[in-house]
């Protein structure tokens, strides 16, 4: 083989790769561009002519703006709670030696494993007012009315923190079975505490799989649609339902695509915030 065709030999590999990231990932987010840029129709898609109006009126309303402070606190409650529940379980499954190990593995991918739109029904019928945790609670006499578990941000953090659990608990399984035990009995063994070693060596190490686990959860609670929809109703609109709304309810794609690029954008700067922060802190311990 000739020098040539060996220097050529890396981009011919990552061809198809990037081929496949230009037609699925860069074209769309160009034509999205475009589409926002474009007057609004009537009664078409859009209309002739390039305007900034649709990124004005999204900026001037400040329901668009409490929306999207809404979507992502959401995201930012249900990442939070994902780490606080997947962590344990990352770590027992990692780290312990468990009898029925497969059995813990299937339990954890299992909302994986129904459709989001049953799994969306479900906590509709657990949450309701006259759903099984309500006329449970009430049958027991620990209230007199029932709890507002639906149809606000409540029930869509609980039904979001089901549906991505799975997407926290692999990450940092991953991360944790990566770890040498022997490090942290070295940590002990001079004289550090389980808190301090914890601290010291466990998260840090840990910190790659924390960090995948979080960007996951929180770009998927982001974009997620199906479930804040059934579960927040009317009351409670995320950025991704309005744009849904936009694009199919009221054909306003231009107006539609602007506030998708800018949720788009919005999530892309939280995450890179939070890789950045998470980058140095841990760099200074």
């Amino acid at each position: 083989m000739s020098l040539r065709a060996k220097s050529l030999k890396p981009f011919v590999l990552v061809a198809p790769a990037v081929l496949l990231l230009g037609v699925f990932l860069v074209l769309p987010y160009i034509n999205i561009v475009i589409m926002s840029l474009r007057n609004p129709g009537n009664g078409t898609p859009y209309a002739p002519g390039f305007t900034l109006g649709n990124y004005l009126r999204l900026f001037a309303d400040s329901f668009y703006l409490e929306q999207t402070a809404n979507t992502l606190m959401i995201g930012f409650i249900t990442t939070s709670v994902c780490l606080v529940l997947g962590f344990p379980v990352a770590w027992q499954l990692a780290k312990t030696q468990m009898r029925f190990r497969g059995l813990a593995y299937g339990l954890v991918l299992s909302p994986l494993l129904v459709g989001i739109v049953i799994r969306s029904y479900g906590w509709t019928i657990l949450l309701g007012n006259n759903g099984m945790i309500n006329r449970t609670l009430i049958s027991l006499g620990l209230i007199d009315r029932p709890l507002a578990l639906m149809y606000n941000s409540l029930g869509i953090v609980i039904a979001l923190t089901h549906v991505f659990l799975p997407f926290m608990i692999l990450p940092l399984m991953s991360a944790l079975q990566g770890i040498d035990p022997s490090i942290e009995a070295a940590a002990r063994s001079l004289g550090a505490g389980r808190v301090t070693a914890f601290r010291r060596i466990v998260l840090p190490l840990a910190m790659p799989g924390i960090q995948a686990g979080c960007i996951l959860v929180f770009v998927l609670s982001l974009s997620a649609y199906v479930t804040p929809s059934l579960i927040g109703g009317l009351r409670v609109k995320t950025m991704a339902v309005s744009v849904v709304d936009a694009l199919i309810d009221t054909f306003q794609w231009p107006f539609g695509s602007a506030m998708a690029l800018m949720l788009s954008l919005t999530g892309a700067m939280m995450v890179l915030l939070f890789a950045r922060l998470t980058r140095m802190k841990w760099k200074a311990n």
